[in-house]
């Protein structure tokens, strides 16, 4: 995902890296290099004109900074476009007032993964400690109430459905009554798709909108799509009037202008995204870290990328010793460090592309673990322990972003955030070797979790 995208604005970067401020002679490369970037990333040219001409404004118009390069001050102020472009914060599902369930209807063409969205919801809400009840109101293919059906059971969900004689809108209403009666928290009604927008799938949405008055409805649209995910959010608005939409299929080789021109195109704003076919691959959307995922993608390539360009500068363990606070290592440990690392190589090495630029498929996927050891002739818990240090690593990747887009601070390898020295150490080290445990004290051994931590904030519903 945005994998050219960033890049590209690496490349950006780096054209205004030797100058003193930045003037409209300097800037006229690197706002090239940023508006091809978005184009070829799929966000329509009527979105990319505005944002370069912000960027443009903000950047010639902008106090000198004492302390910060021409380079930091454009990271910061692509930044913070990017986060107005994208909506500025997070959404969340409307709250019902009178203690009413929440009605969640969601639309979208087929193919979209509009059902299979509708059961991550319900599991992403179930996981919140909400009941949830899912109405199957596509009448016309059989095999679309049977998969919600199966994928409810999954997630362990109830189903309500009355088969393929009975109106659309007379199932959403039934079944919400039903979920009133059973004290659901959350309704989500599944609809029919179409290949196409017509006028019968328009009047069928505002049936069933007018049925069940919805807290939220959300269309479901595939990043694959690109340019035209934007614009059919908008013709879709226009009909059945939308509180938010769902991006899928962020995971994949999808180049992502969806989710950057959605907000600005139609006036919804994106509440979720998909990133995988598992059904708790639903994330909260929020502007400000997909921003950072832009401006910083740190995959398990860079991660061995940094290792191959430290391994190349001679041996490894003669290299470590010679940076600053690393005089207390002692040689053992630095031969870990290197030893351990060779073991990641060969594990990252024997990973798929997609593994490579995604590891959370990884974190989620145990026989994709298995995989990979069997591949690299390694244990399973190696290549966990392997996840697990490179989430840590890329959790501090994210977090010096953040700082660094609001600070101002400076890039480093490949337009990324530079760890130090000793937190590089640290990290390695870290991964090396059992932990010391105090004298008189019982090492035991923990089990490690390896599955990405849920979001900490919960929906305003729950």
């Amino acid at each position: 995902m945005f994998d050219t995208l960033s890049q590209s604005l690496n490349k950006a970067w780096g054209m205004v890296q030797k100058d003193a401020r930045l003037t409209p002679e300097n800037m006229k490369a690197p706002l090239r290099e940023i508006r091809r970037a978005l184009l070829e990333a799929d966000v329509p040219l009527m979105v990319v004109r505005p944002f370069i001409a912000r960027v443009e404004g903000r950047a010639l118009g902008a106090a000198v900074t004492k302390g910060v390069s021409p380079q930091q001050q454009l990271v910061k102020i692509v930044y913070d476009e990017l986060v107005i472009l994208m909506g500025g914060k997070q959404v969340s599902l409307n709250v019902p007032e009178g203690g009413e369930p929440q009605v969640i209807l969601m639309a979208g063409l087929q193919g979209t993964g509009k059902t299979t969205t509708a059961a991550k919801l319900a599991a992403f809400l179930k996981n919140k400690g909400g009941r949830v009840m899912l109405v199957a109101t596509d009448v016309y293919r059989p095999a679309a109430i049977e998969q919600l059906v199966v994928l409810g059971g999954q997630v362990g969900v109830p189903v309500f459905e009355r088969g393929l004689n009975v109106p659309p809108a007379d199932i959403a209403r039934e079944g919400v009554a039903l979920a009133k009666e059973e004290g659901m928290d959350t309704v989500i009604i599944d609809t029919a798709g179409r290949l196409q927008i017509d006028a019968t799938l328009m009047q069928e949405l505002q049936e069933i909108s007018s049925a069940v008055r919805p807290t939220d409805t959300l269309l479901v649209v595939d990043a694959m799509t690109g340019q035209e995910a934007a614009g059919l959010v908008k013709t879709f608005n226009t009909t059945v009037p939308l509180t938010g939409a769902i991006v899928t299929k962020l995971d994949g080789d999808a180049r992502g202008g969806a989710a950057l021109a959605v907000k600005e195109v139609s006036g919804c704003p994106i509440k979720f995204v998909g990133m995988g076919e598992k059904t708790d691959a639903l994330e909260l959307f929020y502007p400000d870290r997909m921003a950072s995922r832009i401006l910083a993608k740190f995959d398990l390539n860079d991660f061995l990328k940094q290792y191959k360009m430290i391994s190349g500068m001679g041996n490894l363990t003669s290299v470590l010793k010679m940076l600053p606070g690393m005089s207390g290592v002692s040689d053992k440990q630095l031969q870990a460090v290197e030893a351990q690392y060779k073991v990641y190589e060969s594990m990252i090495q024997s990973m798929t592309r997609q593994e490579r630029a995604n590891p959370d498929l990884l974190a989620k996927m145990p026989s994709r673990r298995r995989r990979v050891a069997r591949g690299s002739g390694r244990e399973e818990a190696q290549v966990a322990e392997l996840i697990a240090v490179y989430t840590s690593m890329r959790a501090q990747m994210q977090t010096m972003t953040r700082m660094m887009a609001l600070s101002g601070g400076a890039s480093g390898l490949g337009g990324m955030p530079s760890m130090s020295d000793e937190e590089m150490m640290a990290a390695a080290l870290g991964s090396a070797g059992p932990r010391q445990v105090p004298p008189g004290k019982v090492r035991r051994k923990k089990r490690r979790d390896i599955a990405p931590r849920q979001e900490a904030e919960a929906v305003a519903s729950v």
